[in-house]
C-alpha cells in the first residue's frame, strides 16, 4: 500500500489527480504536516548534530560478561532458568548451606529496569522471592508511584542467600555470588540499574561512599545510567528519607521515559 502512495501523493502535489474537496483538503492538511515533521527534525539536527544511536545492549552485555572470571561456570549459561539452577543446586559460600530458599530474583527478562537490593531477609528465604516482606511492600508501592509494576521489572539482589541475624555481606560472600547478579544483568541487559541501599551502591560501583553521595546523580555503569537510593527497610526505619528517596525515583522515571542516554 506504501508503494503505491507514494507516487499517488506526488502526482496530487503536481495537481495531476482530481479529487474531492474534502479528500483534497484532508492530502493537503497531510502534506503540511509532513512538511512541518520536516522542518523540526532539520531543527533538531542543526541544534543536537547528527544522531547518534544508543550503543547496542549487546556492548553493555559484553562488558559485564568481562567481569565474571574466565572460568566461571555462570558464562556458559545462555537462560536465566539455567542460571537459577545453578543458584538453587549450589553451595558457594557457607550461608547457602543454610539457607531455606535461594533467591534468585524475579521479574521480565526483558525489562528496561533492574533493581538490585543487598541481601535476602527473614520472609525472603522462606518465600524464596526477593521483597516480599514490610519493605517488600514498601517497594512496591514506590515502583507504582512511577507508573510501573513488579512485571515490568527484574528485582534480584547481590547475595543470593540471607545472612545470619539479617547482617552486612562479607567480602567472601559478595565475590562468590556476584558474578551470577553479572550474569542476570548480561542476560537481561537493562537500561537502567537502581540500586536499592548503600551495599549495593558501593559492590556495583565498586566504591566506599556514603550514601547521600551516591544517591542524586546518575552514574555511568559500563555504558547505562545506575541510581542509587535508599533501601526499602531503610525508609521503614527513617520517615525523613522518603522525600529524597522519592527524588531518586522520580529522577530515574524522568530517565525512562525519555531514554537511557547518559546525563
Amino acid at each position: 500500500m506504501a508503494d503505491n502512495f507514494a507516487p499517488f501523493l506526488r502526482e496530487f502535489c503536481l495537481g495531476r489527480v482530481k479529487l474531492s474537496r474534502v479528500a483534497s483538503q484532508f492530502l493537503h492538511n497531510m502534506v503540511e504536516l509532513l512538511h512541518g515533521l520536516r522542518d523540526c527534525l532539520y531543527a533538531e539536527a542543526e541544534m543536537h548534530g547528527p544522531l547518534v544511536p544508543i550503543e547496542p545492549p549487546r556492548g553493555f552485555a559484553q562488558k559485564i560478561t568481562n567481569l565474571i572470571p574466565t572460568e566461571h561456570p555462570v558464562r556458559a549459561f545462555s537462560s536465566l532458568e539455567d542460571l537459577r539452577h545453578y543458584v538453587e543446586t549450589s553451595i558457594l559460600v557457607p550461608i547457602d548451606a543454610m539457607r531455606t530458599s535461594a533467591v534468585f530474583g524475579e521479574g521480565s527478562a526483558q525489562a528496561r529496569i533492574m533493581l538490585v537490593g543487598e541481601a535476602p531477609g527473614a520472609d525472603e528465604d522462606r518465600l524464596g522471592r526477593p521483597f516480599v516482606g514490610r519493605a517488600g511492600k514498601l517497594l512496591d508501592k514506590m515502583i507504582a508511584a512511577i507508573q510501573l509494576s513488579r512485571e515490568e521489572l527484574f528485582i534480584a539482589n547481590i547475595l543470593k542467600s540471607r545472612p545470619p541475624s539479617n547482617r552486612n555481606p562479607e567480602p567472601q560472600e559478595i565475590a562468590a555470588h556476584l558474578p551470577v547478579l553479572y550474569k542476570q544483568m548480561a542476560l537481561i541487559q537493562p537500561d537502567f540499574i537502581l540500586c536499592l541501599g548503600k551495599v549495593a551502591g558501593e559492590t556495583l560501583l565498586n566504591t566506599k561512599s556514603t550514601l547521600g553521595s551516591l544517591r542524586g546523580k546518575v552514574h555511568d555503569y559500563h555504558g547505562i545510567p545506575l541510581l542509587v537510593t535508599y533501601h526499602p527497610a531503610a525508609l521503614l526505619r527513617n520517615q525523613r528519607w522518603k522525600r529524597p528517596a522519592w527524588e531518586d525515583l522520580q529522577l530515574l522515571q524522568k530517565l525512562y521515559i525519555t531514554g537511557p542516554a547518559l546525563q
